[in-house]
This record gives C-alpha cells, sequence and structure tokens, in this order.
C-alpha cells in the first residue's frame, strides 16, 4: 500500500548542492517558486568547495574541481555570468601542458598560433582539426553539453552541421586505433591523449575522445580558466543569486529514503544513480529501480593537496606556465596505465594531474606559501594513501620537488565519499564515461532526468551531460520540472538583476 500524499510544503527540494544542484534550484527560484536546498555536509558547494584544510596559516585548497575549462562556455553559466557577479576568472597563458618525459613536453598555450608553432611537425594537423574546432566552439560545446534527447538549434544551421560532421569524423579516428591521424608526432598525438586520460577510462575510446576534442577546443578558444580565490567563488555566485531570490538552504541534512524530505511538488536528486534509487526505494517501478542500482561506477581519482614554498621546478620550464600538467608520458604509456586502472590493477606509472593555481591567481600563494591540487587515476575504491605515488612521479619530472614540500594530504578512492557523499569510490564523475553511458545516462529512457515516482527527478552528474562543473544538468532537469509539475515554459532571464 503506498503511502498517504502528504501537503506541499515547499514547491521544489533540490537535494544536495554541487554545481548542478545549485544550477536547478537558482533557475527554479528564478521562476518564482520556493526553493530549499538540503545539504547533507556542513558546506555547500559539493565539487566546487575551496577549504582552509589546515595544512599551513591562510592557505586553502580546492577539494575537486580546480581549473574549470567549461566556467566560460557552459550555456548555463554563459546566461548567469559569474564575471558580472565579481567571479574573477582568469586564463593562464598556457591552459594545459603534456609532460612526456625527463627531457619532452608539449604545451597547449592558449593562442592557437603559439601552439601550432610550438608543435613542430604536428602543427598544421593540430590547426586543422583542434583548432577548427575552437573557431566555432559555441556549436561544440551546443553538441557536448546538450540533454542528448534534443537537438540545439546551432547544430541546425549550415556551419552547425559542417562543425557536427568535423567533430564526428575527429571523433572516428581519435575514439577508435586509428587515432594516429591525423597527429603524427609523439609530442602532438600526447597532448591530445592527455586530455583524453580526463574521461578516466581506456584509451582510446569514443567517450574520452569527445571528451579531448571539447576541451582541447576550449583550451584555444574560451581557455581553462581558474577562479580567483578557488573554486568556491563560483558555488558562492550561485548561492547568493539563490537567497536573493527567496531560496533556503539547510546544511547537515542528510537524506536517506524520501520520508527525509520534506514535502514539496517536485523534488531533484544531485545525487548518484544508486543513491537515487535508495532514498526511491520501493517507490518505483522494479526495472527503472534496478537500472539506477547498477548503473556503473567509472575508475576512480585519488587527491592529494600539497604546500610548496616555492613554484614547481619542472625540467621544461614551459611547462610551469600552464594551469594544468598532465603527467602521463607517452600517449602509448597513458594508454597502457588507464588499462591497467579500468583492470583493476594500480598502475607504476598512473596518470597524475596536477595544477598551481597561483599561477593564474598569486592571491593563493600566502607567505611565500602555495596550494598545489593533484589527482591520480588509480583502481576503484583503492585504499592506497596517493601521496608517495604522486610525489614520485612529480620529482622524476620536476627534480627537487621533495624539498619544497611544506605539507601533505593525501585521499584514497575509498575515503573520497567522505568529503563528498556523491564520489563513490573516488568515481569522480558520477559514473563510467562511456559512450554508451554518456547517452544513456543513466537509463535509456526519453526522459533521463525524470524518475518514476512522481514530481521526483535526478539533476547530477549521473545524467546528461555527465561530469564537469558547467550546471547544464540541473538546468534541463530544471526546465522539465518547470514544464510538467508548474507549466511554465518560458525559462526565466538568469542574468545579473540590475544594482
Amino acid at each position: 500500500m503506498s503511502a498517504a500524499p502528504r501537503p506541499h510544503e515547499h514547491d521544489v527540494v533540490v537535494v544536495g548542492s554541487g554545481p548542478n544542484g545549485l544550477a536547478a534550484a537558482v533557475t527554479l527560484a528564478r521562476a518564482g517558486l520556493e526553493v530549499l536546498v538540503l545539504e547533507a555536509t556542513s558546506t555547500l558547494g559539493g565539487g566546487s568547495r575551496t577549504e582552509d584544510l589546515g595544512l599551513a596559516p591562510g592557505i586553502r585548497h580546492d577539494l575537486c574541481s580546480a581549473v574549470h575549462p567549461l566556467a566560460l562556455a557552459s550555456p548555463f553559466l554563459q546566461r548567469f555570468d559569474l564575471p558580472a557577479r565579481g567571479v574573477d576568472l582568469r586564463v593562464p597563458e598556457a591552459s594545459y601542458a603534456q609532460v612526456i618525459g625527463t627531457e619532452r613536453s608539449a604545451v597547449a598555450w592558449h593562442d592557437l598560433d603559439r601552439t601550432v608553432e610550438g608543435l613542430g611537425a604536428d602543427g598544421p594537423a593540430w590547426g586543422r582539426s583542434v583548432g577548427a574546432l575552437a573557431a566555432h566552439a559555441g556549436t561544440v560545446v551546443d553538441l557536448a553539453l546538450g540533454d542528448k534527447r534534443s537537438v540545439p538549434p546551432s547544430l541546425l544551421s549550415p556551419g552547425g552541421v559542417v562543425t557536427a560532421a568535423r567533430f564526428g569524423a575527429l571523433l572516428g579516428l581519435q575514439g577508435t586505433p586509428l587515432w594516429d591521424r591525423p597527429l603524427r608526432t609523439e609530442r602532438g598525438r600526447a597532448l591530445l591523449a592527455g586530455v583524453a586520460a580526463h574521461a578516466i577510462g581506456p584509451l582510446p575510446g569514443l567517450a574520452p575522445a569527445a571528451t579531448s576534442l571539447l576541451l582541447a577546443s576550449l583550451g584555444h578558444a574560451g581557455g581553462w580558466p581558474v577562479p580567483v580565490g578557488g573554486s568556491q567563488a563560483i558555488a558562492d555566485a550561485l548561492l547568493a543569486d539563490l537567497r536573493a531570490h527567496g531560496g533556503q538552504v539547510r546544511t547537515g541534512e542528510r537524506v536517506r529514503t524520501w520520508r527525509d524530505v520534506p514535502p514539496a511538488r517536485a523534488v531533484l536528486l544531485d545525487t548518484t544513480a544508486p543513491a537515487a534509487a535508495g532514498i526511491l526505494a520501493n517507490r518505483l517501478p522494479g526495472r527503472l529501480e534496478r537500472s539506477l542500482r547498477r548503473f556503473r561506477h567509472g575508475d576512480a581519482a585519488a587527491k592529494v593537496d600539497l604546500v610548496l614554498s616555492g613554484p614547481i621546478p619542472w625540467r621544461d620550464p614551459e611547462v610551469g606556465r600552464a594551469g594544468t600538467q598532465h603527467v602521463g608520458g607517452t600517449r602509448a604509456q597513458m594508454a597502457r596505465a588507464e588499462t591497467q586502472v579500468a583492470a583493476g590493477r594500480m598502475p607504476e606509472e598512473p596518470m597524475v594531474l596536477v595544477s598551481d593555481p597561483a599561477v593564474a591567481d598569486p592571491s593563493r600563494a600566502v607567505g611565500g606559501l602555495r596550494p598545489v591540487w593533484a589527482y591520480a587515476h588509480v583502481p576503484h575504491g583503492d585504499p592506497t594513501d596517493p601521496t608517495e605515488l604522486v610525489l614520485r612521479r612529480l620529482e622524476t619530472m620536476a627534480p627537487g620537488v621533495r624539498d619544497l614540500v611544506v605539507a601533505a594530504r593525501g585521499v584514497p578512492a575509498s575515503e573520497m565519499a567522505a568529503h563528498n557523499p556523491s564520489l563513490v569510490g573516488g568515481d569522480i564523475a558520477l559514473g563510467a564515461v562511456t559512450m554508451r553511458s554518456m547517452i544513456a545516462r543513466p537509463t535509456a529512457t526519453a526522459d533521463p532526468y525524470r524518475l518514476g515516482a512522481d514530481g521526483w527527478y535526478l539533476c547530477s552528474a549521473a545524467t546528461p551531460p555527465g561530469p564537469g562543473v558547467h550546471g547544464m544538468s540541473g538546468w534541463h532537469a530544471a526546465r522539465r520540472v518547470l514544464r510538467d509539475r508548474f507549466g511554465i515554459r518560458d525559462l526565466p532571464e538568469l542574468a545579473p538583476l540590475p544594482r
């Protein structure tokens, strides 16, 4: 027997205060609805939090995301207009660098021409492929960040069709054993493959290739910005707008079952797919509940927070001018390491992503000390403290870095969920990043955001378009809530209120 309906206390309740949950909450509050956000932890922002970890006075670390290629490109965040709200997004002169060996590296400068020149024999091919996509980055973003159920208007124009065809052709090369084309040198191939490895999955693969083409093109379009003060600036801007439009937020409110949620006309879950199934246990159609519970977690990231007494002493000084470093070696070495991770084995030389935010934001360096953020790709749920693993990799490419370490904190993949319940086993993408899972995410239904219980929706990165600080999953879900539950078809304005 189903429970008797409860009177509505709120228009909307959003469970989780990550970027997607806040994007949904802001959109719904802007439409004039009464919105309540429930957050399990004591701090707000989910994957966009910046905190003092107690490692050194005045030093604050980004807990999950640090560099934001989509902050200037996301259609939701463009409409929300972070810069107009005082969020200073600093774009470093080099978006990312690939550390290939002890003496070799490749750099993706924000300036395309500079990148083309630096890649030598592969420069022209880079310009014709990645550079051509960068020239039409808006269309690439629409293709990548859509709901995978509708065609964005920009893709229906002649130029959009050409860009989509070019994207598809490159995807067919980079995502398959044909990935030797069009790049022919180790430096060019490794530079693109290093971005594909952000997907944390076997290489080559269609989903990692799509990731590489999107992020690499943005490296030359808007760049890969770093928010001044840390990623918390993005979450704080969303929270300020939510509160300005009457939204309420409660911390320390862990939702384990639907009974923990105040009655509302609509509830949006910024959680993993299995967590959503657990919250709505026995209230969903059996097939849907089983599909949500079976949604496969992806491979993992293990986090290391460092405090250094100076910049990382990279063998190649140009590497240090990038906002993000990919310490992965050659393309073959990265492919081997990612395959081992997918098989549940810890590689001897794992892929490591590094960022020193003070390169773009000098204010992050305090008293001669600076925070450094690093991830190592490891098997799901691995209990190994990654600190020594990361430092060993760094010391090879930046001799003497150990001597600069003032403090360090390692978070094994098995403990990542302690500071963000959604990062189960270190899965920072809330589900495996495969081409199938990016479309049928979390299930192959016509509406991936609507859950089977009346008025309940999923709005996390477990829905299209997937991982990243872009707010698009929350925005897509909120649009459906407005239409289905409240009969509102016109989207609210998201731009800042005039002063």
